[in-house]
């Protein structure tokens, strides 16, 4: 038997470093060749790292969150034969000392020293009909409860957690697959200091749980981006209304016409097509500002970020060639860029590259919004939900629907008169929809 150290791969494009998200496996797993051992993330993009042999785990190299130098020792496998480290090499990582040592909670504690010291963590063989002494470990544990998740509970469970005012889903299931028991309800009103006052009596009981969540993985790489983002771009915002009566009339008329052979179109592949055509005459829109050289690329290309919402955070795929799509292909294009964002499918190549980006909060979209630029990008826009109101036409009062557009820019590149002629370009382009398709 030998050791195999997998060292982090080199993905390419330049990176030096990865932060570890994730851990397929665990210390003592088997492992087959091509089975996912790790996810790793670079930017945005998440990139799954594969065993190269069989063998089975005894050492890992980091921790969730760690950020690690491309080379580095990712993990340890047992593997038939001599493997690829030599005797005498590197001591392996503290964390491959702490499996044997944990397997015999009877060992001593210079026996537990001594295994540390080994200058390779293999694990003795006849330990291994140990693993029938873990019967210990199949009482209920905690269970990490997901946002939405629904608690397990009986009936009755829930019915008295209503009498007494307590929301289940912050009570701790004992029970198997985290059920909650009417222990668990005595316990919590316990732990709150509080009796079993009924419902009509006192209100919810108190509640002083904290919880630390440590920002890591995608989350940190949008933290790090907003504030690279606010920190280095001096944003200006503008907001004008736009009637899109029309606009959504016609929307409807080519849903119902080519809807069922073309596929639905959103108003997202319209605005887009308003921003194509409105970008011609102001280039400087359709920019990156590479702040650190002075130089800001233009770019014939429209290539249009949709800032798209996943359940790690938000993404920004990228649309390519938006000037040489009709509205169709916008759309189809829309809903593959989203649907790979939220099932962790898109490349690195999809989410980088955009020139200027579309955010959208559909229904939820309010009336204003000032949403951040997508440095190195110098525009940004987007949509508030659409609201009908009355509004005069003609000297007549008549409902219209009505919907603001919130955009930011750079304003070391774009000046404030040349935004608001932009901005004004698309509301005309919207208003009179017909003007989309006039070259």
């Amino acid at each position: 038997m030998g050791i195999h150290v997998i060292k982090m791969p080199d993905i390419g494009e330049g990176i030096a470093e990865v932060e570890l998200v994730a851990w397929h496996v665990k210390i003592g797993d088997m492992v087959a060749e091509d089975q996912p051992l790790a996810d790793v993330m670079t930017d945005k993009a998440t990139v799954e790292i594969p065993a190269p042999v069989v063998g089975r785990v005894v050492a890992l190299g980091g921790e969730v969150g760690q950020v690690m130098a491309v080379g580095g020792e990712l993990i340890r496998l047992e593997v038939e034969g001599e493997g690829n480290l030599k005797p005498g090499g590197d001591s392996p990582p503290a964390k491959a000392a702490a499996a044997p040592a944990a397997a015999q909670p009877a060992a001593s504690a210079p026996a537990q020293a001594a295994k540390a010291e080994a200058p390779v963590p293999v694990a003795p063989a006849k330990p291994a009909p140990a693993a029938p002494a873990q019967p210990a470990r199949q009482a209920p544990a905690a269970v990490a409860r997901q946002p939405g998740d629904k608690p397990l509970a009986s009936p009755a469970v829930r019915k008295r957690a209503w009498d007494l005012g307590i929301e289940l889903r912050y009570v701790h299931g004992s029970g198997p697959a985290g059920r909650i028991l009417h222990e668990d309800l005595d316990a919590y009103l316990q732990g709150q200091g509080t009796g079993g006052q009924a419902r009509g009596g006192v209100a919810y009981a108190e509640r002083n749980d904290e919880e630390s969540v440590p920002v890591i993985g995608l989350r940190r790489k949008i933290a790090q981006k907003m504030a690279e983002s606010k920190r280095r771009i001096p944003h200006f915002s503008y907001v004008e209304e736009i009637d899109v009566t029309e606009l959504e009339d016609l929307r409807a008329s080519l849903n119902q016409k080519w809807g069922a052979t073309r596929g639905k179109l959103t108003l997202l592949p319209l605005l887009a097509r308003a921003m194509v055509v409105a970008l011609r005459d102001f280039p400087q829109i359709n920019a990156r500002y590479d702040d650190e050289a002075g130089v800001v690329t233009r770019y014939g290309a429209v290539h249009i970020g949709i800032a798209t919402q996943s359940d790690g955070g938000l993404m920004v795929p990228v649309m390519r060639h938006a000037e040489a799509r009709d509205l169709w292909s916008m759309a189809a294009e829309i809903v593959r860029l989203a649907e790979a964002v939220r099932t962790g499918a898109a490349s690195r190549d999809e989410l980088s590259g955009s020139t200027i980006t579309i955010t959208s909060l559909g229904p939820l979209g309010g009336i204003v919004t000032t949403p951040v630029i997508n440095h190195p990008e110098v525009g940004i826009v987007g949509v508030n939900r659409i609201v009908e109101r009355p509004a005069i036409r003609n000297g007549a009062v008549v409902a219209r629907k009505l919907m603001n557009l919130s955009s930011s820019f750079d304003h070391r590149v774009v000046d404030g008169m040349d935004a608001a002629r932009f901005i004004q370009a698309v509301r005309a382009l919207l208003e009179q929809p017909a003007l989309l398709f006039v070259e």
